[in-house]
Formats: structure tokens, sequence, C-alpha cells
């Protein structure tokens, strides 16, 4: 069974930051869900999440069960630079903005963060990308002319290439933030945070700057705004993504449904987190 990630801890981490009567709905999906995560990892000959975050959090739920670790990967032939980096005080984040953790983090960024940015870089302007926006997300754009919310789009990566930097500002994050690999292979550094980087590979970590609070996060996008393009794209070509392709990824996935299914393989196993 493919889990991804650990849903409750999800609704559990909502429950926490969330006032009555949401955080007694959200704790209250946190138990009934982690109950069915516990029995059908009980019940899975094996089952999957993207890192060992996922995992810990898994094996905790049932320590019985095998839990593989296989992360998600990102189509390098895809995402990729621009030719030049852009001139611009472009920041983007990109997300389905009918996700509550998604439409908490852009309501924050807008509200919270932006104002200091503009201070002392009025000339930034922010894109908040994705579908699907809450009418308190489209609020945004009319409020500050700074402010553009997209909608959905055919493509996120002219988007992409277009910024100067990418935000993930995300109070509650599980698994991986593929947004951010997706941005930095189109080389932005990233701004996230705590939550955010936790489920990130080692591989992205140097192009990106963790922030927590609306001080620091404006502090660290000011700083990646002051600098001149070839410095920024520097700082996102430090990450090494060349292993984070699709097909290294689910390599070992064969082995595991193999073994799953009560097959020897005659070739020497792949190496992979268990």
């Amino acid at each position: 069974m493919d889990f991804v990630d650990v849903d409750s801890e999800k609704w559990g981490a909502l429950a926490r930051v969330s006032r009555p009567p949401r955080s007694w709905i959200y704790r209250r999906e946190h138990r009934r869900l982690a109950d069915f995560e516990a029995t059908a990892a009980r019940h899975a000959k094996a089952t999957l999440v993207v890192n060992e975050r996922e995992r810990a959090s898994l094996v905790r739920l049932a320590p019985e069960a095998l839990v593989h670790v296989v992360p998600n990967g990102i189509d390098l032939s895809t995402f990729q630079p621009a030719a030049q980096p852009s001139p611009d005080a472009a920041v983007i984040f990109c997300g389905v903005m009918n996700y509550a953790p998604n439409e908490q983090a852009a309501l924050w960024l807008a509200k919270a963060v932006w104002p200091l940015v503009r201070t002392q870089r009025p000339d930034a302007t922010l894109f908040l990308v994705g579908a699907d926006p809450t009418p308190a997300v489209r609020a945004l754009a009319a409020r500050d002319r700074s402010v553009t919310v997209t909608g959905t789009v055919p493509d996120v990566r002219p988007f992409l290439q277009r910024a100067t930097l990418a935000a993930a500002p995300l109070a509650t994050a599980r698994g991986i933030q593929n947004k951010v690999l997706e941005a930095i292979a189109c080389g932005l550094p990233s701004i996230v945070t705590p939550a955010v980087f936790e489920g990130l590979p080692v591989e992205a970590a140097p192009a990106c700057r963790i922030a927590k609070g609306p001080d620091a996060f404006a502090t660290s996008i000011l700083d990646m705004l002051n600098r001149t393009p070839a410095e920024r794209r520097a700082v996102a070509m430090r990450a090494d993504l060349s292993a984070l392709g699709w097909a290294q990824r689910l390599a070992p996935l064969v082995d595991i449904l193999h073994e799953a299914a009560g097959f020897r393989v005659a070739r020497p196993a792949l190496a992979y987190s268990r």
C-alpha cells in the first residue's frame, strides 16, 4: 500500500494550530485516520512512504508493519532553468489554493510577510500560482496590486522561469513538497519554513533558506532579491538534483513488489530504506 505520507499527522498538526470548532473536527479526523492507517499498514504485505520522517510516523502507528521509503522524483527534462535568470524582483508560491495548508500559507505570506518586503523593495511582485484559489486568496490581489493570483494555469514552468525566487511558507507540511524541487530545478533559490525543509531530500538543501516567522521570512526574501541574478542562480545551482529523477527514485520499487508478491529476484537487490 502506498501511503505517500502519513496524512493523520497533518490533521493533528492542523488541530494544534486551529481554534474550536475546527480544532475539534481536525482532532477527530486525526484519530480516525490514524486508526485506519495503522490497520491498513498491519494488513499490507508492504507499505510505501516518501521519506524517513513519514516512515517513522507510520512505524509509531504500526510497529509490526514493513515500511519502505520510495521518495518522490522530479522530471529533470521538463523542469529546467531559463536561459538567463530573471532580473525582476518576482517571488512565486505554487500550489492548489483551496488546500487548507496552501491557502493558509498564501494568506500568511501576503498579509504578514509581503508588507515587510514591499517596505524595502516596492518594486517586488508576488505570484500565487495554482488552481482553485478560495475567495480569501483571490481577495489578496484585489487589496494589493503587487500580488497576482493566477488560478489554474496550463503549465507552471513559464511562471517559474520568469520568477526570481520561490517561497514555500507552509506551517503544516507532510511528505515531500515537490513544488520546491521543481522551483530549484528551474534555477530558483527557495525560502522555506522548517516544516517544509524537514521533508526535503538532502540534495535540495543547498538551494534553500530556512525561515520561521514573518520577520525572518521577509529578511530571507530581501536578501535574495538584493543579490544579482547570477548570484541567485548560483545559489540554486548548488543543489545537485541529478539523483532525483523518477527512474532513479523508483528503481527499488520492482524489488519491493516482487518481495511482497513472494517472488525471488535473481539480480542483486537495489539499495533502499526499510
